[in-house]
């Protein structure tokens, strides 16, 4: 019998989640039934949209969340015991699944981490995974960039934020980016290409718009929400396009708090700005499209990832606290 070890929401977080909101619990896993596959973790994912997605589950639960696991033992013929996979197994260290079921909508059933070559089987969980299709689905099907436009990124040095300027930048566009400390500017200017990108918390908006984009904005993609977001699109061009894949700046209010930002909509009228919210899930149907894509590019040295590696299983909220708080560069993920 083969005993789990998780962490389960042991109070509803008071904005900023403490370790003290989760309890680590162990189970003994049951025998496996037929379809079944039982795996043992190897990285756990932390992403922001989590903190927005802790209260709906009662308390009690397992926290949610991706992670790459090894198959230990197996009852479904697609999945050999040593392969491994990527499941919505939420923080444990072992996960009895059915191969066939996902486990809510907007996720796949377990899958076999594609074929990488020789690059990192956490790059699965990020950019050859679902951090890599929100940057490329997000930006091409909804802002649909065209060369020598002007593409803002908020959160830019961020996992899905500095995949997207990278993306744009490929493209031939103008990419300008947001984040919070002068290390991220420094690394998404030297680094990766950004043409120009701003220190939100010592730049106000409006004037890094005016200095680095004096004739507009054509493409958004945020990642942020709040008074940045309300900045940028009060400085777009006729006909931009809004891709909004987060609201980082809200995500730890008080449930039920409404946060405050400038009124957009007398801009979205008078120049005629598409805004669209988006779950990456809604390009199932061509998903491994963008897992080609994205490795092709890092292939070719087009691409490049980073990630902020925290190491064991009970470091996982220290983790995701630190995520939040804007700690990491690039995608955090967590070694077991």
């Amino acid at each position: 019998m083969v005993k789990a070890r998780k962490f389960v929401l042991d109070k509803y977080c008071d904005g900023e989640p403490k370790e003290s909101d989760f309890l680590i619990i162990e189970e003994d896993l049951p025998i496996l039934q037929n379809d079944e596959i039982l795996c043992e973790a190897v990285w756990w994912s932390v992403d922001p949209y989590m903190r927005s997605y802790m209260s709906r589950y009662p308390l009690g639960s397992t926290m949610i969340g991706l992670q790459v696991a090894k198959v230990i033992e197996s009852r479904h013929k697609d999945f050999a015991v040593g392969k491994h996979v990527i499941g919505f197994f939420g923080w444990r260290t072992h996960t009895i699944a059915n191969g066939n079921i996902a486990p809510i909508p907007t996720h796949f059933p377990p899958h076999l981490v594609p074929e990488m070559g020789d690059l990192p089987m956490s790059l699965a969980l990020g950019a050859l995974g679902r951090i890599g299709n929100t940057a490329y689905f997000g930006l091409l099907k909804l802002c649909q960039p065209k060369a020598g436009e002007v593409v803002v990124v908020s959160g830019a040095a961020g996992a899905v934020g500095s995949h997207v300027g990278q993306i744009a930048h490929i493209l031939g566009c103008k990419v300008i980016g947001f984040a919070g400390s002068e290390e991220k500017v420094k690394w998404l200017t030297e680094e990766l290409k950004f043409d120009r990108a701003f220190n939100y918390r010592t730049t106000d908006v409006t004037e890094a718009l005016k200095e680095a984009a004096p004739d507009g904005v054509d493409c958004y993609f945020d990642n942020v929400g709040g008074v940045m977001s309300s900045a940028v699109i009060h400085h777009m061009r006729q006909f931009g396009r809004i891709a909004i894949c987060g609201s980082i700046s809200s995500y730890n209010t008080k449930d039920g708090e409404l946060v405050s930002a400038p009124m957009i909509q007398t801009s979205v009228v008078r120049k005629q700005l598409k805004m669209e919210g988006f779950i990456v899930s809604r390009w199932k149907d061509c998903w491994q499209e963008g897992i080609d894509q994205n490795l092709k590019w890092i292939q070719e040295g087009k691409l490049k990832w980073k990630e902020t590696l925290t190491e064991g299983f009970e470091n996982l909220p220290l983790a995701f606290i630190g995520m939040l708080r804007g700690d990491n560069i690039g995608k955090a993920v967590v070694k077991a």
